[in-house]
């Protein structure tokens, strides 16, 4: 008996009580299918109308415009991610050391949470940080499938990632460079 009068308040309290919360999504997770669609614009700003290519898009254009207006909507300057996407690829796969070196921002994040801390010890370790798997990625990637987050632009399954870096203080200006290689 002494048993049930223990048990039923505690039943009682567990019958009136709320569920929990849904969890948070994680800060880098991407927004659900829903949420991404009404934040995602459907084209890229208007071009000037001198520019022949301002007549309506084609089917190839759409995933590159879709890249550009998530860069946009989440990082700022489309262009700029895509110039030095360009450029990095361009200098990765052509071995250009001084070049990939160039589109860096240091410290340089590599695998196994380790930090490079300048472009001398970028070229000394070239080649453990700009493995065969590395340039595989970079040079499969297509600007138009990049993936985007609140963390960057990732190249490949994250074998690299771009990201821009405020120049002053309100952020007008941002610096768009390479932060992580692995």
């Amino acid at each position: 008996m002494r048993m049930i009068a223990v048990l039923i308040p505690a039943l009682l309290l567990a019958a009136c009580s709320q569920p929990a919360p849904p969890a948070e999504p994680a800060v880098d997770a991407p927004p659900p299918m829903e949420a991404r669609a009404a934040a995602t614009p459907a084209a890229e700003p208007a071009k000037p109308a001198a520019d022949p290519a301002s007549t309506a898009p084609t089917a190839m254009d759409e995933p590159a415009a879709d890249a550009r207006a998530r860069i946009e909507t989440l990082l700022g300057d489309a262009a700029q991610y895509e110039k030095v996407f360009n450029t990095f690829k361009t200098a990765v796969i052509g071995g250009d050391r001084a070049a990939v070196v160039e589109e860096v921002r240091f410290p340089l994040n590599i695998s196994g949470g380790k930090k490079i801390t300048g472009p001398g010890e970028f070229q000394r370790n070239y080649e453990k940080i700009i493995t065969p798997a590395v340039v595989k990625a970079v040079s499969e990637q297509d600007f138009s499938k990049v993936f985007v987050n609140q963390q960057g632009v990732m190249i490949g399954d994250g074998q690299v990632w771009l990201n821009g870096q405020c120049l002053d203080q309100a952020c007008t200006k941002t610096e768009v460079k390479v932060i992580t290689i692995q």
